[in-house]
């Protein structure tokens, strides 16, 4: 009975650990003041995320400043690039990243240990690899949604554009006025580009930091052709829409190439599910209806 109730007497005691651990956090936190910028990101973060987002960015804040330490200039600056693609989702930020990935680790640390003390790997493993990819699992999939919705829009919205330009507005001016009934990340992606160019940065530099912050091919496509075509002298109108339609084009090749992906993904579901369990039916069809005496059978 011992034996059969020590895996739940260990996990016992590491939950208290990793409790004790995350108590001293918010001793240390109380104790000692936090920066400034991380008492804001905290501060800005609360208003934005959900309460376990919040919580979790308060047990690991006073560990951020170490762990951006640990993973060092280069890997910060991707990371905070990384960030901008997602759109910053939640208010996110590079050291409310940190507090995350620290909370988290201590947390896949603690679990860990029950998991060797229970002489399970499999398990160890598992809350390692959650422990360390946990904070970057909801980037990854925001990138993605982000991006997703981006391409969707941005034909449209270049239609949309070439038609106020050819109405007789500059560029600064239709992108203004277009930008103003749309929402969503382009739209904010625009008036980030609109509000640099408030600011002073040329035209050329605000896109190519737009570029920047969007893992896109198309928003790069856009950007490419938008610059060459000032450097050309064209027309801009001809040139967005020459652009969107490129898009539409590519999206279309991209749908293809998806169903062409579709159908040997669909024969293989049929061929590894549906057919071992057809042959299993056809085979104890056959033997139930043989009115074979397995007791004979095996006995004999």
């Amino acid at each position: 009975m011992t034996a059969e109730l020590m895996p739940f007497l260990l996990a016992g005691v590491a939950g208290l650990a990793v409790y004790g651990i995350l108590a001293g956090v918010r001793m240390y936190r109380a104790d000692a003041e936090l920066p400034s910028d991380l008492a804001l990101a905290l501060e800005v973060g609360s208003t934005r995320t959900t309460k376990r987002g919040a919580a979790v960015d308060r047990l690991g804040m006073p560990l951020a400043p170490l762990v951006l330490r640990l993973m060092g200039e280069r890997r910060v600056d991707s990371k905070r690039r990384r960030i901008d693609q997602a759109g910053n989702p939640g208010g996110l930020t590079i050291h409310r990243y940190a507090a995350r990935r620290a909370a988290y680790g201590v947390f896949g640390a603690g679990m860990a240990l029950v998991g060797l003390a229970a002489d399970s790997w499999l398990f160890t493993i598992i809350v390692l690899a959650f422990g360390f990819s946990a904070a970057d699992l909801g980037i990854r999939q925001a990138v993605r949604d982000r991006k997703r919705v981006i391409e969707r829009t941005l034909p449209d919205f270049l239609d949309v554009l070439a038609v106020v330009v050819s109405a007789g507005l500059s560029f600064r001016q239709a992108m203004e006025r277009v930008a103003e009934h749309y929402e969503g990340p382009w739209a904010d992606e625009l008036r980030i580009t609109l509000r640099q160019m408030d600011l002073g940065v040329s035209r050329r530099e605000a896109f190519d930091d737009l570029r920047k912050r969007n893992d896109s091919d198309q928003v790069d496509q856009f950007v490419s052709a938008l610059q060459q075509g000032e450097e050309l002298g064209a027309p801009i109108a001809d040139t967005l829409i020459q652009i969107a339609t490129d898009m539409r084009r590519t999206d279309a090749q991209n749908a293809r190439r998806q169903a062409a992906k579709t159908v040997p993904k669909a024969t293989m579901t049929t061929i590894g599910f549906l057919l071992p369990g057809t042959l299993l039916l056809i085979v104890a069809t056959f033997v139930l209806g043989s009115d074979t005496d397995f007791g004979s059978v095996l006995n004999g």
